[in-house]
């Protein structure tokens, strides 16, 4: 069982800037493949960012590429989410997850462990 905690959350203003921490516990996340989600009000959960075990392989959804970056801390036990040039359509609760799988996967249902989520919102 792994138990992931988000926190990094706010308001911010377009343009800003936040970093997302993942903690994790229970067990090392070296074992997993890890990942960001979002949801916006009123849609369905969207893939943001995964990252590989040794961090060699990243990706990212189309509206996120460039401006996020997924970055992980074995020792630490931490996943992190660099989010740059915030636009107000970045609102969102943030989800951290683990998939104990071999493949980076961008859809829901690949991940085994999720967190409680942070709230990003962006404001114009």
């Amino acid at each position: 069982q792994v138990l992931l905690v988000e926190s990094g959350g706010g308001l911010v203003q377009a343009g800003a800037s936040l970093r997302l921490s993942c903690a994790a516990s229970g067990r090392t996340l070296s074992s997993y493949i890890l990942g960001w989600f979002r949801r916006a009000p009123g849609k369905e959960r969207e893939f943001v960012a995964a990252i590989s075990r040794n961090s060699g392989s990243t990706e990212y959804g189309d509206s996120v590429a460039g401006r996020f970056t997924i970055s992980r801390d074995n020792a630490k036990n931490t996943v992190y989410l660099q989010m740059n040039s915030l636009k107000p359509e970045d609102t969102a609760v943030y989800y951290c997850a683990a998939d104990q799988g071999f493949s980076i996967l961008t859809v829901t249902y690949g991940y085994d462990y999720w967190g409680q989520g942070t709230q990003v919102t962006v404001s114009s």
